[in-house]
């Protein structure tokens, strides 16, 4: 896709966007289901399922996906669209790789230390490009997908997160 598609595309939206704010609010939603014979969450994702388990350090075999590998996956592919986008708008030719890590320590995942805090202590984000574009150019296409990838954007500012249950 090139500049002009991508603006072909998007125009209408962005149009009824500023003249319907509202019509620009959209839940996203995902579900699983909770295996009954291991300790598991089968997550619909639309495309697949994908069986998400126990990380190796908290006892799993590693077999299955560990939820937190999903989320610095989710990370990669929305920086990695983000930066697509942002290139193609700017008409950037640009190629590479993507990358995320994240720091954990899982005393505080199996309660064995209190004080130790339960998730990410720090996430990394990545690109190895390679682009015939100037500095300038590349340091505000990256500025730019920093500004616009909605999982970076949430993980770097914290969202409310509720959560609540109903049972039968």
């Amino acid at each position: 896709m090139d500049r002009a598609a991508l603006q072909a595309v998007q125009k209408p939206l962005k149009d009824r966007y500023r003249e319907e704010p509202a019509a620009a609010l959209i839940t996203l939603r995902a579900d699983g289901e909770l295996d009954e014979n291991q300790i598991a969450c089968k997550v619909d994702t639309g495309r697949a399922l994908v069986e998400a388990g126990l990380h190796p350090a908290t006892g799993g075999t590693g077999a299955l996906a560990c939820s937190g590998d999903m989320l610095l996956e989710a990370l990669v592919a929305c920086a990695g669209v983000t930066l697509r986008s942002v290139a193609t708008s700017m008409e950037l030719d640009v190629t590479g790789s993507v990358h995320a890590e994240g720091d954990l320590d899982f005393r505080g995942t199996l309660g064995v230390d209190r004080e130790t805090p339960v998730g990410f202590a720090a996430v990394r984000l990545r690109f190895d490009l390679a682009s015939g574009a100037s500095q300038e150019k590349l340091d505000k296409l990256i500025e730019l997908t920093e500004r616009y990838c909605v999982v970076f954007q949430t993980l770097a500012g914290g969202v409310p997160v509720g959560l609540s249950y109903s049972s039968s």
